[in-house]
């Protein structure tokens, strides 16, 4: 019975996979990384490096073709090299913010933006070899292992299959000039990021589901902490019954005491009792003060006798003033007139004892 109390068999709520995006425990592929960067670099080099290559060449051709007009004194030497170095940071430059990009893709695109600052705060556990060494030698560190020898083989194979047939035959390099040596070697690097990107691609969408479906087994829960949850989120039923308990003692005091400055108590006689407030100069209808049945109309009655309230029996009016108005609410237009003779009747009945 224990045993299958604490099994993890539910499947993880959505509050408890939010409280693991929290601390930063959100699945993540580093495949779906690697892809995304091998995508960058692919366009980095494929249509970026062609651009960047000629255009470093003609800048750098003045260095090569006519070195004796460079002069290297050492007033000459500082600002041609920052010249230099300006010219290929501004060259490199959007090459290397296509890859940023790509690795911001290839991590924000997976988990949407999440802050969480407990995943960099100090931990002790990240230093400990006992951990490190649990960690070396767990199920996900061998799985990582075989992901990177699967990719390996298959890509070496891949690439060797493309590169191979071209060293056998040497001669494609000879009898050209060295920018369609150049282009073929670049066509061919292409090449080679594609098959890889392919590789890779089907690896990491495998990997992908992977890492979401080893993440929800880790989080998965037992029936005793999905009721527990439950509980805590919506409120344990004993004490919402005693926080309700509670309230409503609190609103039959407050009637009780509304009793004692009411106009009238009108009554089944005794199932029913409607306490009324009205003041002619302030009020536009009489106002319900309190209201109850059985027990809470005979604690009404005996406040009203107490302290001189009026009781009038009228039951037809009680029950329905009782059904249909709430307490501190003016009673509506219908009921006008029946209120207006038991008011009349209490007045007159007040005017005849003070004479």
């Amino acid at each position: 019975m224990s045993e299958d109390k604490d099994a993890k068999t539910e499947e993880p709520t959505s509050k408890r996979l939010g409280k693991a995006r929290s601390e930063g425990n959100i699945p993540q592929s580093q495949e779906v990384k690697s892809v995304v960067m091998l995508i960058g670099a692919l366009i980095v080099v494929g249509i970026l490096g062609p651009w960047v290559a000629s255009d470093l060449t003609q800048y750098l051709r003045v260095f090569l073709e006519r070195p004796e007009t460079i002069s290297l004194d050492n007033d000459a030497v500082g600002p041609l090299f920052l010249q230099i170095l300006w010219r290929v940071s501004v060259l490199l430059a959007f090459p290397m913010f296509v890859l940023v990009i790509a690795a911001f893709i290839g991590s924000v695109g997976q988990v949407g933006l999440a802050y969480t600052p407990k995943k960099i705060s100090p931990n002790l556990e990240n230093i400990s070899p006992i951990a490190g060494f649990r960690r070396l030698f767990s199920l996900q560190s061998l799985v990582e292992a075989g992901k990177s020898v699967v990719k390996i083989v298959i890509i070496s194979v891949m690439v060797g299959a493309l590169i191979i047939p071209a060293m056998d035959s040497p001669d494609w390099l000879m009898g050209q000039d060295i920018r369609s040596t150049l282009k073929d070697i670049h066509e061919l690097i292409v090449m080679i990021l594609f098959l890889v990107i392919l590789v890779m691609g089907a690896l990491a969408a495998v990997d992908f589901i992977y890492q979401n479906w080893s993440h929800k087994e880790k989080l998965k829960m037992s029936k005793q902490e999905v009721k527990d949850e439950h509980k805590e989120a919506e409120g344990d039923p004993k004490v919402k019954g005693k926080i309700r308990q509670l309230r409503l003692e609190r609103h039959r005091h407050r009637m009780i005491a509304a009793v004692q400055k009411a106009s009238v108590i009108i009554t089944n006689p005794t199932h029913f009792a409607v306490a009324l407030q009205y003041d002619v100069d302030k009020m536009a209808a009489p106002v319900v003060v309190a209201k109850g049945v059985d027990f809470l109309a005979k604690r009404m009655r005996q406040v009203a006798e107490a302290h001189d309230v009026p009781i009038v029996e009228n039951p037809p009016l009680a029950r329905a003033l009782h059904a249909a108005v709430e307490v501190d609410q003016e009673i509506p237009a219908e009921h006008y007139k029946a209120v207006a003779e038991v008011i009349g009747y209490v007045m007159r009945l007040k005017g005849t004892r003070a004479n």
